[in-house]
């Protein structure tokens, strides 16, 4: 029998891979109500709660959107990390082993169904804050670039968690380990601007990661200046999706080692 050629096989088992993901997903569908509800709370509550004392140029609904669709991507990639290291716990990679399916295949499923999963999540906040206000005043190739960019943010996010997955003991500290990133756009432009801030804090949440990837999709969304961020949103997302793809393919050798 000709077997089909490498790049075939490996589409094909990415593609069972996530398939498997993507039905356990749905076969729990408590996960994806918190995924999608939590980032909601959040852009309700300093919508209506805190945004009648924010002091930002324009409507507050229109400056925190961004914020909290990358919010919504983090918590999204954090089941992620859950999802592989209870993989790792049931004996999951033993079965892969013991057939013709590489074990990169499993890694890259849960990534593939990460993006899948948290763009359709991500959606649907946005839609609730059309309904509350949101005013994009974008059009289709912005919208395009804004789609483009969660995707690549969330690809890398999904990586790194990947990593964090394989690492972690247990499920429970997996999830620990993703709360350090989903704790960082609370530190920078997606609820106010770095300038209110004290200088040392105010210089973090100018310079870390999360910013640049804000800037550019609130000013691909509602026209705010986006050179001087497009740039560096792409390399950071680039940067940790290479980081996190490393490690866990270095972590996933040393976890499946013979």
């Amino acid at each position: 029998m000709i077997r089909p050629p490498l790049a075939i096989r490996a589409v094909r088992e990415v593609r069972t891979m996530t398939g498997r993901n993507l039905r356990h997903t749905l076969r729990s569908p408590d996960t994806v109500i918190m995924t999608v509800a939590v980032p909601i709370m959040i852009l309700l509550l300093f919508v209506y709660v805190f945004g009648g004392a924010m002091r930002v140029d324009g409507h507050y609904v229109d400056y925190v959107v961004p914020g909290i669709i990358l919010l919504c991507a983090g918590f999204g990639s954090g089941t992620t990390a859950v999802g592989v290291c209870t993989d790792m716990r049931n004996g999951i990679v033993d079965r892969i082993r013991a057939l013709a399916v590489s074990r990169s295949s499993m890694l890259t499923g849960h990534v593939v169904d990460s993006v899948v999963r948290n763009l359709i999540t991500t959606t649907l906040v946005v839609l609730v804050a059309v309904a509350i206000g949101f005013r994009p005043t974008t059009d289709p190739l912005r919208w395009l670039g804004v789609v483009g960019l969660v995707a690549l943010f969330v690809l890398a996010l999904s990586w790194l968690a990947a990593a964090l997955g394989l690492l972690a003991a247990n499920p429970e500290a997996a999830n620990g380990f993703t709360f350090a990133y989903m704790f960082l756009p609370y530190v920078s432009s997606a609820f106010v601007p770095p300038d209110t801030m004290p200088g040392w804090l105010r210089w973090f949440a100018e310079n870390q990661p999360i910013t640049p990837i804000i800037e550019t999709v609130r000013g691909l969304l509602i026209g705010t200046p986006t050179w001087h961020h497009a740039g560096l949103a792409i390399g950071w997302c680039v940067a940790i999706a290479l980081a996190g793809y490393l490690l866990a393919g270095i972590l996933m050798r040393r976890r499946t080692r013979d």
